[in-house]
C-alpha cells in the first residue's frame, strides 16, 4: 500500500455510525468517507486536476470536428486519448501492485503535464499537424492509463472497509463534476482565446494532484509473491477475473456497455452539430456537456446517499433500462432547449449504473490483487469506450449519428437482462 496500509477493522468500525468531533456519519455513506483526512486529501487534489483533464477531453473533440470537420477525425483523437486504457492498463495494474503507487502517480502527472504544454504549443501554430496532434494526445493517454489503476486501487488504503462504499460513490461524484466544471470554465474560454490557453491550463491543474499526493502519509507497496515471473503476474488479473463468476460479470456488462453505449460521450460535438444545431466551438456546447456531466455527478452522489442504503447490485438492472430510454429520446430530438434536461437525468442514469457497479467490484475484490483488477475495470471502462467511438465514427458516415445513439440503447436493454449481479455472489 502506498499511502498507509489498510487495517482491519476493530470492533467500533463494525458499528452503524462514525464519530467526527460531535457529528454523527452513517457507516458507507459520502458523509463517513469525507471523514478520513488522507481521502478528502486526495480527493480534493485529483478533482482539481480532473477540472483541467475534462476541460482538455471535452475541447478536444471539439477542437478537432472544428480543425477537420471530420466524426472520424473526432473518434480518432478520443481513441489517442483513451485507447491506451486498453492496451496498458494491466501494465499499470501490475505495477500499481508492485511499487510504491504514490511515487507512480506523481511521475505519471509530471508526464501528462509535460505532454499537455507540448499540445498547447502545437495548437497554437496556424497550421498545427493533426498526426502531431494525434501523437501527443496518444503520449498523455500513455500517462493517464499507466496511473489511472494506482488511483483506483488506493481507495481502500485512504478510508476502513465499511466506508468503501461512500468512498467510491465520491470518487464517481469528482470525475463527474469535474466533467461538469471543466467544460463550463474551457468552452468560453475556448470560443474566446482558442484551444491552446486551456491546454496550458489544464497543465497547471497536473500541480494539484501532485501537491495532494505529497500531502499524505507514505507507507509501502504491495510485496509480489514468491516465485511469480513478472510475465504470469501480468496475466495473473485476467485468470483470477475469469475464475470469479461475479468480477467476470461485472466486467463484461461494463465492457460491452462501454463499447456499443457509450459512443455518444465521444462524438458528442458530432451529436450537437448534426441534430441540435449547436457549434461544438460554443458555450452552448460547453454548457450541454457541463449539464450531461452535473447529472453524472448528482447520480454518483445518490448511489452514496439516497441510495447508500440500497443493494447497490439491485441498482444495475433499472439503471440499464432508464439509460436506455434516455439514451434513445436524447437520439431523437432535434432541437436544443430539451437536449439539456434530457442530457442531465441521462447522465444521471449512467452513472448511478457505473458508480453501483464499481462498488459492487471494490468491496468484492482482494486487497492483494486489487491493483490488477482494477486495471481491468479501467479497461472495462475506458478502454473500450475509445474502441467504440473509433466504431461509431465510421458508422455515422455510414448510417447517421442517430442511428448509432438507438443502437447503444437497445444493447443496454439487453444488458439490464444478463446484469443480474445478485445471483452471481453479490450481497441482495
Amino acid at each position: 500500500m502506498i499511502l498507509r496500509r489498510f487495517r482491519t477493522p476493530a470492533l467500533e468500525d463494525a458499528t452503524d455510525a462514525i464519530l467526527d468531533g460531535d457529528r454523527t456519519f452513517v457507516r458507507g455513506t459520502a458523509q463517513a468517507a469525507l471523514s478520513h483526512r488522507d481521502f478528502r486529501v486526495v480527493w480534493g487534489g485529483t478533482f482539481a486536476s480532473n477540472i483541467g483533464t475534462w476541460m482538455q477531453n471535452v475541447l478536444l473533440g471539439a477542437y478537432g470536428y472544428e480543425l477537420t470537420h471530420s466524426a472520424s477525425f473526432v473518434g480518432l483523437l478520443f481513441f489517442a486519448q483513451l485507447g491506451p486504457l486498453l492496451v496498458l492498463s494491466p501494465l499499470g495494474g501490475m505495477l500499481a501492485d508492485l511499487v510504491d503507487r504514490r511515487r507512480l502517480l506523481i511521475w505519471m502527472q509530471l508526464e501528462q503535464l509535460a505532454f499537455s504544454l507540448v499540445l498547447a504549443t502545437l495548437a497554437a501554430a496556424a497550421h498545427p499537424s493533426r498526426t502531431a496532434i494525434v501523437a501527443c494526445v496518444f503520449a498523455i493517454g500513455i500517462g493517464n492509463a499507466l496511473s489511472a489503476p494506482a488511483l483506483s486501487a488506493i481507495l481502500p488504503t485512504l478510508v476502513p472497509r465499511p466506508d468503501l462504499a461512500g468512498a467510491v460513490s465520491l470518487q464517481s461524484v469528482q470525475m463527474n463534476l469535474s466533467r461538469a466544471v471543466g467544460p463550463a470554465i474551457g468552452a468560453p474560454l475556448y470560443s474566446l482565446f482558442g484551444a491552446s490557453p486551456v491546454f496550458v491550463l489544464n497543465a497547471g491543474t497536473y500541480l494539484f494532484a501532485i501537491g495532494s499526493l505529497l500531502a499524505v502519509h507514505r507507507a509501502s507497496a504491495t510485496e509480489p509473491p514468491h516465485g511469480e515471473s513478472l510475465g504470469a503476474r501480468l496475466l495473473s488479473g485476467f485468470r483470477i477475473a475469469w475464475r470469479d463468476r461475479l468480477i467476470r460479470r461485472v466486467l463484461l456488462t461494463m465492457t460491452t456497455f462501454s463499447f456499443f453505449s457509450l459512443v455518444f460521450v465521444g462524438l458528442m460535438p458530432v451529436l450537437a452539430k448534426t441534430n441540435l444545431d449547436i457549434r461544438p466551438r460554443s458555450a452552448a456546447y460547453g454548457l450541454l456537456y457541463a449539464t450531461f456531466g452535473l447529472g453524472a455527478a448528482v447520480g454518483a452522489i445518490s448511489v452514496g446517499t439516497l441510495f447508500a442504503a440500497r443493494s447497490k447490485a439491485r441498482l444495475v438492472r433499472p439503471g440499464l433500462v432508464a439509460f436506455a430510454a434516455l439514451l434513445a429520446g436524447f437520439a431523437a430530438l432535434r432541437a436544443a432547449a430539451p437536449a439539456y434536461p434530457v442530457a442531465f437525468v441521462l447522465g444521471f442514469a449512467y452513472f448511478v449504473v457505473i458508480t453501483s457497479l464499481s462498488t459492487v467490484l471494490q468491496e468484492h475484490v482482494d486487497d492483494v490483487a486489487r491493483g490488477r483488477i482494477m486495471a481491468l475495470w479501467v479497461m472495462s471502462f475506458g478502454g473500450s469506450v475509445p474502441l467504440g467511438v473509433l466504431a461509431g465514427g465510421y458508422l455515422v458516415h455510414v448510417t447517421s449519428i442517430t442511428a448509432v445513439l438507438v443502437a447503444g440503447a437497445v444493447v443496454a436493454v439487453c444488458l439490464a437482462l444478463y446484469a443480474d449481479l445478485v445471483r452471481v455472489g453479490a450481497p441482495g
